[in-house]
């Protein structure tokens, strides 16, 4: 009976023993190919030398060493990449980051939130330390994040030569050109291309739209969101309701005469959508632009 009630914590302690022992293999494995990193980085100015990293971590050398055991040891060091990311050491960062997606470069995960980690917490980090947001002149701080949005540039560029077409990481330069460096031309383009994707979301079209409209290009949004209108699928994702709102808005603004405007088609989800629209806003007459 006692042999029986010892067998699960037997089964137990083995396994914790086995979850020790692989952690420890791994720390001893990733010894030999970070240290090149790190003596390359560090021989080098502060700032983060990429392609000496990636000729100290060929992916030959690593797939030569590590075989099927990337992928894990890929989760193991990101792990380790969070831990760098909060003591806020940029420098290991970047070689962590490019160590992790040398490993294992499909999941579109380590790619994407390792050029967040460049382009919008890296210049803040450097902001606060030259003296903080109040004492580096804006001039200085806009010179930072565009160097930093770059570097995560040449990073989503590599993501996608293993991912082409993936409208994830066209989205994702958008987002740092319209987040970060307050730039909508350049973020419309890469809406743009990243609506133009297979797996784009709907959303990428209208934000597209909506920068074009920052930029005064009202008539260029307006031929778009007609077009878009009517590509669309009637689906709820689809919002196609939204941009029949934006359509009438720009019709308003540009002062399109009733009989030139946008005529939505007649399917059921359209008409739907026209029929809300009119519920919600008042008739083009009754606006006072």
């Amino acid at each position: 009976m006692a042999s029986l009630l010892q067998q699960p914590i037997l089964q137990r302690c083995s396994r914790i023993f086995s979850v020790l022992l692989v952690l420890l293999l791994l720390g001893w494995m990733t010894r030999p190919i970070e240290a090149p990193a790190w003596e390359v980085v560090k021989a080098g100015q502060p700032e983060m030398n990429l392609g000496a990293i990636e000729g100290a971590l060929g992916q030959g050398l690593v797939v030569g060493m590590l075989g099927g055991f990337r992928a894990i040891l890929a989760d193991f060091l990101w792990i380790r990449t969070s831990t760098i990311w909060e003591r806020r050491d940029r420098v290991k960062l970047d070689a962590m980051i490019r160590l992790v997606t040398t490993l294992d470069p499909r999941p579109d995960f380590f790619w994407i939130n390792g050029s967040r980690m460049i382009a919008y917490d890296v210049p803040n980090w450097r902001i606060r330390e030259e003296g903080g947001y109040d004492k580096v002149p804006e001039l200085r701080q806009h010179a930072l994040d565009l160097e930093q949005a770059e570097q995560a540039f040449d990073l989503i560029d590599e993501a996608l030569e293993f991912h082409p077409g993936k409208a994830k990481l066209y989205l994702e330069k958008g987002q740092i050109y319209l987040n970060r460096l307050k730039d909508d031309a350049n973020a419309a383009n890469w809406f743009l291309k990243a609506s133009q994707q297979a797996d784009a979301p709907y959303f990428a079209a209208r934000i597209y739209a909506e920068l074009l409209r920052n930029q005064g290009k009202n008539e260029e949004a307006y031929v778009f969101l007609k077009e878009l209108h009517n590509s669309l699928p009637n689906v709820p994702f689809a919002q196609k309701g939204i941009i029949l709102e934006r359509i009438r808005e720009l019709e308003n603004t540009l002062k399109i005469p009733l009989w030139q405007r946008f005529e939505a088609d007649k399917s059921l989800g359209a008409s739907e959508s026209e029929s809300q629209f009119n519920a919600a806003v008042p008739a083009p007459h009754q606006h006072d632009h």
